[in-house]
């Protein structure tokens, strides 16, 4: 018996899984509740394994048709009787930010704002007591509640449901490779949650931060180390989250690097049975957008990428963040030459224009990271502190595909782009610290729309005209 079946034997009963699709569809809808509940996750999640069961799609929508409605009415019932203490009840108390954004949504759309909202997820659980307060007929809110959930429900859960349904069919996985995909998948989980967490304490406001802070003033020696420290920087803020990130990443840089030397050419174990993995999944689409990313990554998409954003911040005279970034892109492309020499790795497959090129560590991965975690950095240092962890999320949603690429298309071990994420994260790691010591011109405002939209007619040209040079 693989993984994959023992965990669909743990799953419900057909009756069990209905009810569970109805409470969720209802939490997610519910007014608060809907904010702390991952709606999409279990659904997609419950979904999934009513797929693989063949539970009947009309049952299945219908729990979640009704569980949506439900919670939509209660919150309706809730904003109506409640209309006086909404505003004095927790968590708007503290987070008042909330049901003003959620009033100004309805203000503008109207009845629409129950059809729009039910597929936005900030507003989604809000909207509808807001209807309430604002003392929307209830004729006409439970006509709209109903037609929304009729669109919503299939929306959300055919996905799950047709991934359940043919997840046998569309992996033919080999033996012992569920044990990978479970093991890299928690992997990813449990580095991003502990990365953005850790960030956020090692800020200035975290819990760490400032209980480094008071330790620092119990004797004299550590508070004067404390204020040197802090003095070296404009804003008299230590970048304990940028010294960490070096810190650990090259530690951990230095450790991989000897763990895969030690092991010798061609691979470790884990190498080939994931490559072996990744053989089994390859189609057609997949490798077609695997070579565009490859497009992406190469010297001459980072050029197209990045050329109109430096030339604004040449011209703009933002010179400290031009010299920073350029220096962190050579710096990159130098010491993955370095490494890629000293290693000596033979890559899985040579195509022509890899020929003579080594494969450890992944340049496209180490690159991506270092152009997409600079832009995090410097776009998050603009934003709250509440709303840069969704910046950096979203980074590494973009550079996740950019490294499994390299599988994709055999030119890289797995390994490689482990490392080539450390090393990327190095360079990060040390840009970051040396902006970070200087005065220097804020990022904003910034044409963004017209840099983006020559930096993606620049990459199109390289990708139609220049295909691999």
């Amino acid at each position: 018996m693989n993984v994959t079946e023992w965990l669909y034997q743990l799953a419900p009963s057909p009756t069990l899984l209905l009810l569970i699709v109805l409470l969720v569809a209802l939490c997610e809808s519910l007014a608060v509740i809907g904010l702390l509940v991952p709606g999409v996750v279990l659904l997609t999640a419950t979904a999934s394994l009513a797929g693989h069961q063949h539970l009947s799609l009309p049952l299945l929508l219908a729990a979640a048709f009704v569980g949506a409605v439900i919670g939509d009415g209660l919150s309706f019932w809730l904003g109506h009787r409640q209309r006086e203490r909404v505003h004095r009840l927790w968590p708007f108390t503290r987070h008042p930010e909330w049901l003003a954004r959620g009033i100004m949504f309805f203000k503008r759309y109207g009845d629409f704002s129950i059809l729009i909202g039910r597929f936005v997820g900030p507003v989604r659980p809000i909207v509808p007591m807001v209807a309430g307060m604002l003392n929307m007929p209830a004729w006409r809110f439970a006509a709209v509640n109903i037609a929304s959930a009729l669109l919503w429900a299939p929306v959300y859960l055919l996905p799950g449901y047709l991934l359940g349904h043919s997840w046998d069919k569309l992996l033919a996985l080999p033996s012992s490779s569920e044990r990978w995909l479970i093991t890299l998948g928690l992997m990813l989980i449990i580095l991003g949650v502990g990365f953005s967490w850790l960030r956020h304490q090692l800020g200035r406001g975290g819990w760490v931060y400032m209980r480094l802070a008071r330790l620092s003033r119990e004797t004299p020696r550590r508070r004067r180390l404390w204020l040197a420290l802090s003095g070296a920087h404009p804003r008299n803020e230590i970048p304990l989250a940028s010294l960490a990130l070096l810190v650990g990443s090259l530690v951990a840089l230095c450790g991989w690097t000897l763990w895969v030397l030690e092991h010798g050419n061609p691979s470790l174990p884990m190498d080939r049975q994931i490559r072996t993995l990744l053989a089994s999944l390859t189609n057609s689409w997949l490798q077609n957008a695997s070579n565009i990313m490859a497009l992406i990554g190469d010297m001459l998409g980072i050029i197209a990428l990045t050329l109109p954003w430096l030339a604004w911040l040449l011209f703009s005279r933002r010179i400290a963040a031009f010299l920073h970034i350029s220096s962190a892109l050579v710096g990159v492309g130098f010491a993955n030459l370095i490494f890629k020499h000293l290693a000596g790795r033979i890559r899985p497959d040579t195509p022509d224009y890899l020929t003579g090129s080594f494969s450890y560590p992944s340049a496209h991965t180490s690159t991506s990271i270092v152009l997409i975690g600079l832009a995090a950095a410097f776009t998050a240092e603009a934003l709250p502190a509440k709303r840069r962890m969704w910046v950096y999320w979203g980074a590494t949603l973009i550079c996740l595909p950019m490294a499994l690429s390299r599988l994709v298309l055999g030119v890289h071990w797995a390994s490689d782009l482990i490392g080539g994420a450390l090393l990327g994260l190095v360079v990060c790691a040390i840009t970051r610290l040396s902006y970070q010591r200087f005065e220097h011109r804020p990022l904003t405002p910034c044409p963004w729309r017209w840099l983006t939209i020559a930096s993606l007619a620049l990459l199109t040209t390289r990708i139609i005209w220049l295909p691999h040079i």
